[in-house]
């Protein structure tokens, strides 16, 4: 049986920033690739990388904003969905990366879409943890933000939840989870990702994310166009104790695509900080089975 691999902590300057990736395995032109969701960073895939580069190449970039990468201010920097997903490209296509299975979760989410839908002939297989493309996976929670969103009057604003603080980074991981989910999860995650949100400007930048949310949003119609036409073989992952996205998504997933598989777990939004041995495994499987397809069909 062949150990954990170890994984490796970089840096290259992509689209003028310095963007801090962790990768594990062998380098190759097809990856795993890892995109994180708010407020964390690539540390959130601390235990599944090792797993995986026994395997396959799999690397995990800090987005613009998060983790080690680099955190200019709005306005000094462009912060967009839309944007973040061409700064992964690059990147990608800076470590020979050609093709990939593509894990995405809460934010991660948008950026992947971008990229999945301009280019879909690079997607080797899809695993959706915790991330929304559908309006059933938008529960009651959502309301006061699309109310803002319609309408950004200070009164809507004042309306939403207040999540940009040490106590509403805690609340990201913890809201909603029982007592014995709560005791799984180490409290280091929520401080790492406090100290580096509460960078100088940083929590602007973060709401202006937030604000271009709803751009994502907007995009549902041709995300499930990309679904039914592409069909990539898709694995869903969800903690059924997420506050922020309704199990409903994982069945909204089901009834288009054709090749699936789900799992729901006693967990959180945060599904790795308490399930990461599990999920790995199970990525072991659904990428060497997404590789050896690409390999048959060319």
């Amino acid at each position: 049986m062949r150990h954990a691999a170890k994984t490796r902590h970089r840096d290259r300057e992509i689209d003028g920033l310095r963007v801090h990736y962790r990768e594990s395995g062998e380098p190759s032109s097809t990856a795993v690739l890892l995109l994180h969701g708010f407020p964390s960073s690539s540390y959130s895939f601390r235990e599944v990388l090792p797993v995986l580069g026994r395997h396959v190449y799999a690397v995990a970039p800090d987005l613009p904003g998060f983790g080690f990468s680099d955190a200019p201010t709005l306005e000094e920097y462009e912060y967009t969905f839309e944007h973040l997903s061409y700064v992964v490209e690059a990147l990608l296509e800076d470590l020979g990366v050609a093709r990939y299975v593509l894990y995405v979760t809460d934010f991660g989410t948008p950026v992947g879409y971008f990229m999945v839908t301009r280019h879909p002939e690079r997607v080797l297989g899809l695993v959706v943890q915790n991330g929304n493309v559908h309006e059933a996976g938008l529960n009651a929670a959502w309301d006061a933000p699309r109310r803002f969103w319609a309408d950004p009057s200070e009164e809507n604003r004042a309306a939403l939840p207040v999540w940009l603080t040490s106590e509403g980074t805690r609340d990201q991981y913890l809201a909603g989870l029982p007592a014995e989910v709560r005791e799984l999860h180490p409290r280091e995650s929520w401080h790492l990702d406090w100290e580096r949100l509460s960078r100088p400007g940083n929590t602007a930048v973060q709401f202006q994310l937030f604000c271009d949310y709803r751009h994502h949003v907007a995009r549902f119609p041709e995300i499930a166009a990309y679904h039914r036409e592409h069909q990539p073989a898709c694995l869903v992952l969800w903690g059924r104790h997420d506050t922020f996205y309704d199990v409903a998504e994982v069945l909204a997933y089901h009834q288009v695509m054709k090749t699936f598989e789900a799992h729901v777990y006693d967990a959180g939004h945060f599904l790795l900080e308490t399930h990461g041995h599990e999920v790995a495994e199970l990525l072991v499987t659904f990428a060497e089975d997404a590789l050896d397809r690409a390999v048959v069909g060319r």
